[in-house]
């Protein structure tokens, strides 16, 4: 079953009498249960198509399916609720309340859905011990390193049950030794079933994943599963294209 379809995505944005077009017709399809990693240099529109997956913006024409639920013609409401739902973000910056302590920034998505204090602080206290921070709940933000802000950051993206984590650069504000941690932790994560798209602009950290997109220039140009050769797709590779 597809977790993510994206059908010919063209985005376009109008800059005076000039119109950008960021992202040239992408098509790509996710299943559940994937590690995927969409690779591409600073300006080839990885960003915008990790905005359009997140459904943080919507594209000037195409299709998007998330889990089944097209998402098209939705208003901005229905856009963000099912955003909430069905959506884990992890971002570079852990982006955690500074006031707050590890179990209640995980709580904090759960409080939107009208979920128990009780049941909150339990599933919390769950997702930070399988993450290896049950010991340091009671801690703030600036009593932990970088690699536990980002373990605290994970589990406030599980405390819901997504059906789709979604990773921005989640190692660009850690060192090697602790990103590579964090990679690995994604990769238990993708083992037990969790679906992840790492977003990325450095192969290294791609190559964790165990299928790469790469996207240039708005359209992806190779499509690889880890070890195997690319698999170059023809309708969306510009002549010349090089990998």
């Amino acid at each position: 079953m597809s977790m993510i379809e994206l059908k010919d995505i063209k985005k376009s944005y109008s800059r005076g009498v000039e119109e950008l077009m960021i992202l040239k017709g992408v098509s790509l399809s996710i299943a559940q249960g994937e590690f995927v990693a969409i690779v591409g240099p600073s300006g080839s529109g990885k960003s915008t198509l990790m905005n359009t997956i997140g459904l943080l913006d919507v594209p000037t024409s195409g299709t998007y399916m998330l889990d089944g639920v097209a998402t098209e013609n939705m208003k901005d409401d229905d856009l963000a609720t099912l955003r909430n739902r069905k959506i884990g973000f992890i971002f570079q910056q852990f982006n955690l309340l500074p006031r707050l302590t590890a179990i209640e920034n995980v709580e904090l998505p759960m409080i939107y859905y009208g979920t128990s204090k009780k049941e909150r602080r339990e599933r919390s206290q769950r997702m930070l011990e399988m993450l290896g921070m049950g010991e340091r709940s009671h801690h703030k933000p600036s009593e932990l390193s970088g690699g536990q802000q980002q373990r605290v950051a994970i589990a406030r993206a599980l405390a819901i049950g997504p059906s789709l984590l979604l990773a921005d650069e989640p190692t660009g504000a850690l060192d090697s030794k602790t990103g590579q941690e964090v990679l690995e932790l994604m990769l238990h994560l993708n083992e037990i079933g969790n679906t992840i798209v790492l977003i990325t602009h450095d192969l290294h950290i791609a190559e964790n994943a165990k299928r790469i997109v790469t996207i240039r220039d708005g359209l992806i140009v190779s499509d690889t599963l880890n070890g195997s050769p690319p698999q170059h797709s023809p309708e969306s590779e510009p002549a010349g294209a090089t990998i």
